[in-house]
């Protein structure tokens, strides 16, 4: 047996510390969880700016949110005059809007999720990109391909039995650095109904991320939402109270 030298052992050293990176790249779970961890990270502050191009033509929001943890999500517009103060809020699973005109926070029912959000491509459950994905799903790793330089997983995400969920299945992208850089939607007959793609990549906050996405329906070509995020912050503090009904309504 030939002798290891002091080079051998180092070529075995790296390669065993590239071993649990390299297993993760197979686990479809692990894969998608990083991308959500990239995404909001254990908290967020980010301003974007929503183009909706309809039927009837084109409007810009721009909105704040923030976001901790996986449970807790509030997104405030800030702009034009007459869309400022409306505002959805995340709490958990239960969802809140408040309209600003009726000065009053509704709680959404379960079967309103799927519902557009503020007339956009987006709907309520897309809002908050909570893990739900991961959880309420199994996960299976179809293929990958590449993109910018680099690997791309391509998984296939099918509902658990029992679980409430309008999609028969998702098609999710992700990049080997956790970008998420496509989500296909399909029904329960396994047609595709709507696509979201991230059109640019660029680093915000000290991480690479999708900083403009694009939703569109199958059901309406040359129609679409686009989100572009301006600026974002992450693993920062934020106050308890930014995450109540109280403040949704009343904001401090």
């Amino acid at each position: 047996m030939p002798k290891l030298t002091r080079r051998h052992l180092m070529m075995i050293s790296a390669a065993a510390m590239l071993l649990p990176s390299a297993a993760m790249a197979q686990d479809p779970t692990a894969i998608l969880q990083a991308a959500f961890d990239n995404w909001r990270a254990t908290s967020s502050h980010a301003v974007a700016e929503m183009t909706i191009r309809g039927s009837s033509g084109t409007r810009s929001l721009t909105m704040e949110s923030w976001t901790q943890d996986s449970d807790n999500a509030l997104v405030r517009f800030i702009a034009p005059a007459r869309d400022a103060g409306n505002a959805t809020l995340q709490s958990g699973r239960r969802t809140y809007v408040f309209n600003p005109k009726l000065n009053q926070v509704i709680q959404l029912p379960a079967s309103a999720m799927s519902q557009s959000w503020m007339g956009s491509d987006f709907s309520y459950s897309d809002l908050t990109k909570t893990e739900q994905l991961v959880s309420d799903y199994t996960h299976r790793l179809i293929g990958t391909t590449s993109h910018s330089g680099h690997a791309v997983y391509v998984i296939e995400s099918i509902p658990k039995r029992g679980e409430p969920i309008v999609w028969g299945k998702q098609i999710v992208h992700v990049r080997d650095d956790y970008v998420l850089l496509r989500q296909e939607f399909y029904d329960q007959s396994g047609n595709l109904v709507r696509t979201m793609v991230a059109d640019r990549v660029t680093t915000l906050g000290g991480r690479p991320y999708p900083s403009e996405l694009t939703m569109s329906s199958v059901a309406t070509p040359g129609q679409y939402t686009k989100i572009k995020t301006l600026s974002a912050e992450f693993d920062i503090d934020l106050p308890d109270y930014l995450f109540t009904r109280s403040n949704l309504q009343n904001p401090r």
